[in-house]
């Protein structure tokens, strides 16, 4: 289950970068006025913060496409703790911008967790929520800090739910791949 999570999760995130240059972009590789790209997100941060029995580093890899439905776009991520813990999933996320550089993000989704030697949440099933607030750069870019919490929703016998708080670092995938040489 575990391995399975992580290919198709990997295979997403390739299929995004593979693209090219996102929709956002004018056939000369400009961005067009106020469109924000797709984005490969990294991220660091602390695991179990709120609880504090399982605390450890936390680090994520995320796609976050440019295209939804209004104002929902989908997303996709791994996130590893330092204890062995690995959840990988996806759903949906919302961006409300705050002016030009302030950008508030909520997303949530489901994915599969796998405790490893760290905190056990009940379920293999496991729900993420997030709020996050970012700072975006005139290159699209940005940083941003976010908070979320993952828990099974009481669907397990046991539901401890555990809260992060993660640094994000969004790369717009069009300038990775101009980098890349694509």
């Amino acid at each position: 289950m575990r391995e399975r999570a992580v290919l198709l999760i990997l295979a997403m995130l390739i299929a995004g970068l593979w693209a090219g240059r996102s929709v956002a972009q004018e056939a000369d590789g400009s961005m067009k006025e106020n469109a924000d790209p797709a984005y490969l997100s990294v991220g660091a941060g602390w695991y179990d913060l709120v609880d504090g029995e399982d605390e450890a580093a936390d680090f994520r890899l995320e796609y976050r496409h440019d295209e939804g439905i209004w104002l929902v776009k989908p997303w996709a991520g791994l996130e590893l703790t330092g204890d062995g813990g690995l959840w990988a999933g996806g759903g949906a996320l919302i961006d409300v911008d705050l002016g030009k550089h302030i950008v508030l993000t909520g997303a949530t989704g489901v994915g599969a967790y796998e405790e490893g030697s760290g905190k056990d949440l009940g379920s293999t099933l496991e729900f993420r929520s997030q709020a996050e607030v970012a700072w975006r750069f005139d290159d699209r870019s940005r940083l941003a800090l976010a908070f979320s919490h993952i828990s099974n929703a009481g669907i397990g016998d046991d539901n401890p739910g555990t809260e992060i708080v993660t640094l994000y670092y969004h790369l717009p995938i069009g300038r990775l791949s101009q980098a890349l040489g694509q």
